[in-house]
């Protein structure tokens, strides 16, 4: 990453304010939740940003519209495309080289939950939750692959769950998928080290979203009492990780999954 002088006398040095002007980042399911966060944060820090959706419109359109607007480089560019259909994630790989030119950071965010106890669980619940969650994140990697292995400093973050680690009531079918990603992640990390690219997977805690806000009080108030820092993530912490993890400086960090968990694991 290139450096400024911060004064002639005391040889100090701070990043440019845009450290990730030039670099264009894909977000799965970046219309709401964390994925709006993460597409927000990359854009403030000056990329371009590609906000995927599948049905939500006019959100995606937001969220883009405030990074274009906003003040600095970033860029926002919303495409629409089902992750679980391998033939529309093509075609939105497609569009995004035409017009932007290939990735160079691809956030596999996109997830479902479909809860249920597993005795009444049904196979449509447990294939829909693996389909977004897992075979989503495959698709993508597939179709962009080649963009992040010849990429200058290439990243793949994908997005889990504490629930990949310790399993939760009601949610086989989204633990099976969510701790999925972490074999795959540390896979895919191996086959891009040659080329200098990274992967890594971050596996948030329960985060104050849309998703975590449906739950009843007393299960909310139930599961922070079992976090030691006493409190949901802020959805800002996990997409700042995920920026630190976009950018340049994080070049030596692969395969790896980062817990942001409020030391639940501990």
């Amino acid at each position: 990453m290139t450096a400024r002088r911060h004064e002639e006398d005391d040889g100090l040095t701070l990043p440019d304010r845009q450290p990730l002007a030039g670099r264009t980042c894909l977000v799965t399911g970046a219309s709401r939740g964390i994925g709006r966060h993460i597409a927000s944060e990359l854009g403030r820090y000056g990329a371009t940003v590609v906000v995927n959706y599948r049905s939500s419109e006019a959100a995606a359109h937001a969220v883009a519209d405030r990074i274009t607007e906003a003040e600095g480089e970033g860029l926002g560019y919303p495409i629409r495309a089902d992750v679980t259909d391998l033939d529309e994630v093509a075609a939105m790989r497609d569009a995004v080289a035409d017009a932007l030119g290939p990735i160079d950071v691809l956030v596999a965010n996109a997830g479902v939950t479909r809860d249920r106890r597993f005795a009444e669980m049904s196979a449509e619940e447990w294939h829909r939750t693996i389909d977004v969650c897992l075979h989503g994140t495959f698709n993508c990697t597939k179709a962009f692959y080649d963009d992040i292995e010849r990429a200058d400093h290439g990243r793949l973050v994908t997005i889990s769950s504490v629930v990949g680690k310790q399993g939760n009531v009601g949610q086989a079918n989204y633990a099976a998928a969510k701790s999925g990603l972490f074999g795959f992640t540390r896979s895919i990390a191996l086959e891009l080290a040659p080329s200098g690219s990274t992967a890594n997977c971050v596996a948030p805690g329960f985060t104050d979203t849309e998703m975590v806000q449906t739950i009843p009080e007393d299960v909310r108030a139930e599961i922070r009492s079992n976090v030691p820092l006493g409190r949901f993530a802020d959805p800002d912490e996990i997409a700042g990780l995920v920026r630190y993890l976009a950018g340049e400086e994080s070049g030596y960090i692969t395969g790896e999954v980062i817990d942001v968990n409020g030391g639940t694991d501990l």
